[in-house]
This record gives C-alpha cells, structure tokens and sequence, in this order.
C-alpha cells in the first residue's frame, strides 16, 4: 500500500515538474512574433537592496571575511562611490586556505591588505553577461585592468572553467557571477590571487 501511493505520488510529482518545464518553453502566442521563454537559474541572486558594490559583497555569507578585510583596509569608502566597479571577491575558504603566517601578516598590516584587495577590484563592471562577451571579442580572453592599475587576463580553461590570473601568474576561478550593486558588481573566486607588487 505504501509503494502504490510513493510511485503515485513520484507520477504526480514528474508530471507537475515536466508541465512546468513545457510551460515555460512554449512560444508566446498572444503576440505576432514568437517568442520563446526559457527559464534558467542564476548563479548568485542580484543583491536585493544592495546601494552599493560592498553591500553587494555584505549580501552573501561565503564572502564575509572578503567584506571585513575590504572594511579593514580602508577600501570600503572608495568602493561606494564612483564606478563602476567589479570585486573578484575570493570566498571565506580561499582566505582560510592562506598560510597563517600570510594572513597574520595581512591582518596585522592594512596597507598590505589593500594591495592585495587592489589586486581584485577592476573599473568597469563585468558581471557573466559582459565577461562572455569580453571573452568573444577577444577570442577567448579578456584583459581588464585593476583600480591600481595592475592587468588581470580571464580565460576559460580545458575543463571550461572561468579563470583569472595576475601579471605574476597566480589564478583563481570564478565560482559565483553577479551580486548586483548600484555601482557595481561582485563575482567571487575561490583563490586569493598574490600581489604583482
């Protein structure tokens, strides 16, 4: 008895999910021109209520650590205003993946701290849609510049992984796209890139 109703309930279940999933691709009838709808999920949600880039950077968990050093290095003002700016933010694992010697010395030094912020902070924004399109006009990379002047490249590796990599060779992947800010944009990464300087 208990199977019967676990397999009606799994039919009942697919055939809800797969109407929804025809529904939502169905041309739009009501208008001359078809129309096709798809329906994706994103991969971070804009950042709701977010004024600014850092508090696009405070509306996710994962990059707090990211959002306190940003704070601490005094780079909290320059980013709410102006721009557009994009953060490659690394995530909490990529700043706890750094040797404690390293982070010690980061924590205890906020000019040290800044440059390496610096380093992932680029003028313009470039959340997924603008990185694709960055990518294709230049045939697979795209070369951006930081807000001190250092060049990030982003490339897509073998695996098709989005990659972004420093003068000196450090690279990171991005893992999250688009928490959206007033004057901004952040994507997080899963490394911390070293300073060039």
């Amino acid at each position: 008895m208990k199977r019967s109703l676990l397999m009606v309930g799994a039919l009942v279940l697919m055939n809800f999910t797969a109407s929804r999933v025809f529904a939502q691709t169905q041309p739009d009838t009501t208008k001359k021109t078809t129309t096709t709808t798809t329906t994706t999920t994103a991969a971070a949600p804009a950042a709701e209520g977010a004024s600014d880039v850092v508090g696009a950077l405070a509306s996710n968990a994962d990059y707090s650590t990211a959002l306190t050093d940003v704070k601490a290095a005094g780079l909290d003002a320059t980013l709410k205003t102006g721009g557009p700016y994009t953060i490659f933010a690394p995530n909490n694992a990529a700043f706890s993946a750094l040797p404690p010697a390293k982070a010690d010395s980061l924590a205890k030094d906020p000019a040290k701290l800044a440059t390496v912020l610096k380093g992932h902070v680029v003028n313009g924004k470039y959340g997924k849609a603008e990185i694709i399109k960055a990518l294709n006009a230049g045939k697979g990379k795209a070369t951006l510049t930081t807000i001190d002047g250092q060049t990030l490249t982003l490339s897509v590796t073998a695996d098709k992984k989005l990659q972004l990599a420093n003068a000196a060779g450090n690279t990171s992947q991005v893992i999250l796209y688009d928490l959206v800010g007033a004057n901004g944009v952040v994507n997080g990464l899963n490394a911390v890139l070293a300073p060039t300087k």
